[in-house]
């Protein structure tokens, strides 16, 4: 990351770093109201309402779409799909263990949802959700809080950027 920059003219760098601050609320919000549904529930009983109906793994979803945020701060397409799939192949791991405990906590229940919901890739037309929702308001302040480290690659990138412009850190090579 030090040593690479943009191939890419000022104008449309700017845009894609505009995308990756899209992504990054993008990120915050899904991951805010996904913990709405699952703080204080999740291994207590099976959530399968909401974010939950459309998608089995929307916190994980939504820390991609996040991680994607952040490679696009760099102003490249490519350092941005880099980090969405490793965010997603190291989540794939964590997702597989995850299941494994979850299908020996709730049996078939967890089963018949495995088979219903898609794991990472929502597909909207499951949507249900529940007339009242009980939230748990620590819960949800924490996880916006967590979403919220996001936030902290854009001064990083942007001390990044002014340091190769002053010379300071060298370009060894420019990416799309």
């Amino acid at each position: 990351m030090l040593l690479f920059s943009p191939m890419w003219g000022h104008a449309v760098h700017r845009h894609i770093e505009a995308v990756g601050l899209l992504l990054l609320a993008i990120c915050i919000v899904g991951r805010s109201v996904s913990s709405l549904y699952i703080s204080g529930y999740k291994n207590a009983h099976l959530v399968d309402s909401g974010p939950y109906s459309i998608c089995r793994n929307p916190l994980y979803t939504f820390s991609i779409i996040g991680a994607a945020g952040i490679g696009a701060l760099s102003g490249s397409v490519i350092v941005s799909l880099i980090t969405a799939v490793v965010t997603w192949l190291v989540f794939r791991i964590v997702v597989t263990r995850e299941e494994r405990f979850l299908v020996s906590q709730h049996g078939q229940k967890y089963e018949a949802y495995l088979s219903r919901v898609p794991r990472f890739l929502p597909d909207l037309s499951l949507w249900t959700t529940d007339e009242k929702l009980a939230i748990n308001t620590i819960g949800l302040v924490r996880t916006f809080g967590d979403a919220s480290v996001f936030l902290l690659a854009i001064p990083l990138f942007e001390v990044l950027e002014m340091l190769r412009e002053s010379g300071s850190i060298p370009i060894i090579f420019r990416l799309p």
